[in-house]
């Protein structure tokens, strides 16, 4: 073995390991100074690994997928979904609809043991209105539907199909080109046999597992919505998708509970499949409930089990976790020891640290698959921006560890990596050790202002693992930089506002696409809820809208609170009357620190201002793309959008201090330079200086009592400044 150097600390850190890699998995626990090992999807851990002193072993368990064995003695009880068909206009009184053609083959197949005439749907789409089954005949050989059609109406098939390949597993599987490793067939535990199964197969292995320290579910039983299409292609994603839940028995026992029945409709809705853009309706939020009482109620049997053996039980959050809301109201019944979740940036890194459970653990990217570790490729240009974007965020709420995943023997050919991630880890602990004692500095409240609230605390806008789709880009940038910012933020929904909730921040911000769960839609038509924002702001509370705030066109306005704003948006009904303010200011405390022209990513047109008073802080191509208002005590500030940059990450800082009438604090714990931050914890009388470039930065930094001094930090440079 070639000689190394060890780790400077030890501890809070797990990585994978894998057969025939054991000299190799001592030399990287001695390196990166780790504390625990794990398998990944695909690979075993050996019982040389396993007996490690001094090492706790992480295994992977799948409760619904995994066991085909089982899975083909069951077919009845495989997991299900309802999918919904292309739209296809009649062209005369009969049309035919082969309900399955963009759908992959390996992955789903039409459940005909439940009676399609009872549990399916035909919708006319042009009226809206449910076909009669006496209208529609199924062919269960061609899986073509035949309906008595009205010509030029559109119709729709909502059918019920069965998983028959677990979709993670088959990710994995075309990521890394198995082509020896059988597929998965999920199965449901809302059915007698696989509930009772998953207890007394999983008993089993808790008995066969002695040298298993933590069991580390992959999660539970739900797969998040993930749908591929016959070229086996990603059809449909949400990370939050109930789509793989459903199930004529969920549906049964729904309607026991709570009284009424779901339609099929009320699953893939109008094609959107109740995506986290859409705002709830009451059936689905029921759903929710419903969904995650009884995921909590079956997965905390399993985690009982799991310490009646000594073993400590985690999850992770992705894959099965679906019912698993952490910040739901059944998540802490479950009596987990712990969450860990992959970590794409700030806000991913919060979504976990920020989970009331003893423990939350970050896996940092990359992964080591194939994909990224291959002969040409640098992955520590993936593993720098990871870490930069998840450290301000960690400096505000820590972690307890970190880890990776996937192929470590993969990882072991880039020894520039390896040297990396030492550095990275050792920093790590050391960032937790510091703020782990102390409280961060947080200058202001903040309320996140959505359909969903609480229940997905910092989730809003989220693919999963850092991604972005191309329309929320615009607000995950603000949500990134209030992952790591000096403010304490909290997600409210409509009704926290109307329970009178706003009285315990110092502003709200409402950001997202017009009609979607993250603006609002119909929300902002209840006047309660309008009286509220504009009496909190009034008597001086502050307001911040991005994109389409409390937008929804009625009473002669889209901005339903536009009074607040000092704006709205000319959406062709309004052309005959001139729009005369247009003219911006020529400077401004929120716009003091532009280094690079203004991005407002997909921005928002026709924006214009409805009165002088409204300061318009950025006017071109005859609309406002930036403004702020007063009203009453209170002011608002406004931005077409804002992806993730450095400037606008000051942007916001600057705007929220102005809307809370806080600038003469502005510069407790900052830098002149936009590309350091400042973390304090005055308690410790310490702050760190944060350089979140790859740049060598000179800047002036200002401590608690806005006292100057000049330094000097290095690339990705983390600084602790003692105060006197």
């Amino acid at each position: 073995m070639k000689a190394y150097k060890k780790s400077k600390t030890k501890g809070r850190l797990t990585l994978p390991s894998e057969e025939n890699f054991y000299d190799q998995t001592i030399e990287m626990i001695e390196r990166l100074g780790a504390d625990a090992i794990r398998d990944s999807d695909g690979t075993k851990l050996p019982d040389d690994i396993k007996d490690l002193e001094g090492v706790d072993i992480y295994t992977t368990y799948f409760t619904a997928r995994g066991d085909n064995s089982f899975a083909a003695s069951v077919p009845f009880e495989w997991s299900r979904y309802y999918l919904l068909s292309d739209f296809v206009t009649a062209t005369c009184d009969q049309v035919e609809i082969d309900f399955t053609r963009d759908y992959y083959k390996e992955q789903i197949k039409p459940d005909y043991d439940y009676d399609p005439k009872v549990w399916w749907e035909v919708i006319d789409r042009t009226t809206g209105q449910v076909v009669d089954p006496k209208d529609w005949q199924v062919n269960q050989e061609t899986n073509i539907v035949t309906i008595k059609a009205l010509p030029f109406h559109q119709y729709s098939v909502t059918f019920l199909a069965y998983g028959i390949w677990d979709p993670v597993h088959m990710y994995n599987y075309i990521t890394n080109s198995w082509t020896d490793v059988p597929k998965d067939i999920p199965f449901d535990i809302r059915y007698p046999r696989s509930n009772e199964y998953v207890e007394k197969i999983f008993e089993k292995w808790l008995e066969e597992n002695p040298k298993t320290d933590v069991v580390r579910f992959t999660t539970f039983f739900y797969q998040f919505s993930l749908i591929f299409n016959r070229l086996g292609l990603e059809k449909h994603v949400d990370w939050f998708g109930y789509t793989n839940s459903i199930s004529p028995e969920a549906m049964k026992a729904f309607e026991k509970e709570y009284g009424y029945r779901l339609r099929p409709e009320d699953i893939v809705d109008e094609g959107y499949y109740n995506s986290t853009f859409r705002v709830p309706s009451k059936a689905f939020l029921d759903y929710i409930d419903f969904t995650s009482k009884f995921v909590a109620q079956r997965a905390k049997r399993l985690v009982d089990m799991a310490h009646s053996h000594g073993k400590k039980a985690i999850m992770f959050l992705g894959d099965h976790w679906i019912g698993v809301e952490p910040h739901g109201k059944y998540f802490k019944d479950i009596g987990l020891d712990g969450v860990v979740g992959s970590v794409g940036d700030g806000v991913t890194l919060r979504l976990i640290s920020d989970i009331d459970t003893p423990m939350t653990e970050g896996r940092f990217l990359p992964y080591f698959f194939p994909d990224t570790f291959y002969e040409g490729n640098d992955p520590t240009i993936e593993a720098k921006d990871n870490w930069i974007k998840a450290r301000r965020a960690l400096v505000r709420s820590p972690l307890d560890r970190i880890g990776y995943g996937g192929y470590m023997s993969l990882a072991y050919k880039f020894p520039d990596f390896i040297d990396y991630i030492q550095g990275l880890a050792d920093e790590f602990r050391d960032i937790y050790d510091t703020v782990s004692k102390g409280t961060a500095y947080k200058f202001a409240k903040v309320a996140i202002l959505n359909s969903w609230g609480k229940l997905r605390t910092w989730a809003p806008y989220t693919v999963a693992h850092g991604k972005k789709y191309k329309l929320s880009y615009s607000y995950m940038g603000m949500l990134e930089a209030l992952a790591g910012m000096d403010v304490d933020v909290d997600f409210i929904n409509f009704d926290d506002v109307k329970a009178g909730r706003l009285k315990d921040y110092d502003l709200v911000i409402n950001a997202g696409d017009a009609y979607t769960a993250f603006s609002g839609g119909q929300a902002f038509l209840d006047p309660e809820l309008l009286e509220k924002i504009r009496s909190f702001v009034y008597q001086g509370g502050g307001f911040i809208g991005l994109g389409d705030p409390s937008a929804y066109q009625k009473n002669g306005r889209f901005f339903q609170l536009s009074d607040v704003l000092g704006l709205d948006v000319e959406k062709g009904f309004s052309q005959s009357n001139n729009k005369y303010f247009t003219k911006a200011v020529e400077s401004h405390f929120i716009l003091e620190d532009l280094v690079e022209p203004l991005d407002f990513g997909q921005s928002k047109k026709d924006v214009y201002a409805i009165s002088e008073d409204t300061e318009i802080l950025e006017y071109s191509k005859d609309e406002v793309h930036m403004a702020a208002n007063n009203y009453g005590k209170g002011r608002s500030f406004y931005m077409a959008g804002m992806p993730y940059s450095l400037q606008n990450t000051r942007i916001l800082r600057r705007a929220i201090a102005y809307v809370c009438h806080k600038e003469e604090d502005f510069k407790k714990y900052y830098a002149d330079d936009l590309r350091l931050e400042v973390a304090a914890y005055p308690d410790l009388k310490k702050f760190a200086v944060i350089n979140n470039s790859l740049d060598q930065v000179r800047s002036t930094v200002y401590d608690g009592k806005k006292n100057p001094r000049d330094l000097v930090l290095e690339p990705g440079q983390l600084l602790w400044i003692k105060e006197e």
